[in-house]
């Protein structure tokens, strides 16, 4: 009989010291992500009197077009749309075709991002000339593009969140068109802090919830990816010079950069002891499994001879105090 228990536990038991390790860091423990700003603000009617800027007739978007490349600055902007009988369309510009650079006066933009190019529509007046270098198939080309009055508003952009948990433990989101463009930044450009994490070092800094951020480093973010790659790029223990927007105020400060803490997760003597952790979860065992502990942040188990199990924890009542 003892052989047979034997011969059932024994493959397990040493199979913990094969157990696979994990791919990546599991998720940051408890993140604030405040209610309120789970959804973007509902601020379209104040987007609408906005003023106009030009029109160029282009619609952009990120050029990046494979998961591999969306870890790595994007080039050029790629035209999604070019509306009929726009200045635009008159130059043949086409859906496709990837814009490189903008050249207007002696400013020279290596596009990179929509914001950009958005940010020349809404700086530059009615009859300026934009000098484009973009390509097409593989090949480059020179075309210059006149803006005209724009007579409606740009469409809504979409905003995005993201979320960084290895150096920060931040969520941010697109700021709207009009968060942005009070920043003085362009309609896709800065980032908002939706959700911290409770170990976040950018707690320290100051940094609250609602905060816009518009450069990293004396660099405009053009996007929030900017700021994602400026916290992947930092050194261990680096600091970042951030410039905030908070309730009508330009704020300048440094915020730390950090790391995962590293902890021993499993130690196994195969058959004679075994100890795991696992997130909020702890357990061990000795002796071929004969004594086994579990346990919890509320609740335990106790495990006697395989066979007499003992459990406990925390019930629906409080303790009863004083006064």
């Amino acid at each position: 009989m003892l052989a047979r228990v034997l011969i059932a536990i024994l493959p397990a038991g040493l199979g913990a010291c094969a157990a696979p390790l994990a791919l990546q860091a599991p998720p940051l423990a408890e993140f604030s992500e405040p209610v309120a700003l789970l959804t973007e603000p509902d601020d379209e009617a104040l987007r609408q009197e906005l003023p106009l800027g030009s029109f160029s007739g282009l619609e952009v978007g990120d050029s990046r077009d494979t998961l591999a490349s969306l870890t790595e600055a994007p080039v050029g902007l790629t035209v999604t749309a070019v509306v009929e009988n726009s200045p635009a369309a008159a130059v043949g510009l086409e859906v496709g075709d990837l814009l490189l650079e903008a050249r207007v006066g002696a400013e020279l933009v290596e596009l990179s991002w929509p914001s950009q190019w958005r940010a020349l529509e809404l700086e530059n007046p009615a009859g300026t000339s934009i000098e484009l270098l973009y390509d097409r198939a593989g090949s480059e080309r020179e075309v210059t593009l006149t803006l005209v009055r724009r007579v409606a508003p740009a469409g809504r952009g979409e905003t995005e969140r993201f979320r960084e948990d290895d150096h920060v433990g931040v969520v941010l989101r697109t700021a709207t068109e009009v968060e942005a463009r009070t920043a003085g930044l362009a309609p896709g450009a800065g980032a908002v802090i939706v959700g911290l994490a409770a170990s976040s070092p950018w707690r320290d800094a100051e940094l609250r919830f609602a905060d816009l951020i518009t450069a990293v480093d004396g660099v405009e973010v053009a996007s929030p990816e900017v700021l994602l790659d400026a916290i992947r790029r930092a050194d261990r223990r680096a600091r970042l010079s951030l410039e905030v927007w908070r309730e009508g105020q330009m704020v300048t400060t440094e915020a730390a950069v950090s790391r995962r803490i590293s902890a021993v997760t499993d130690i196994s003597l195969p058959l004679i002891f075994s100890y795991e952790r696992r997130a909020r979860v702890r357990n061990w065992s000795a002796i071929l499994g004969l004594l086994h502990w579990e346990s919890t942040s509320s609740s335990w188990r106790l495990r006697l001879l395989w066979l007499f199990n003992l459990s406990g924890g925390e019930t629906d009542r409080l303790q009863e105090v004083d006064g």
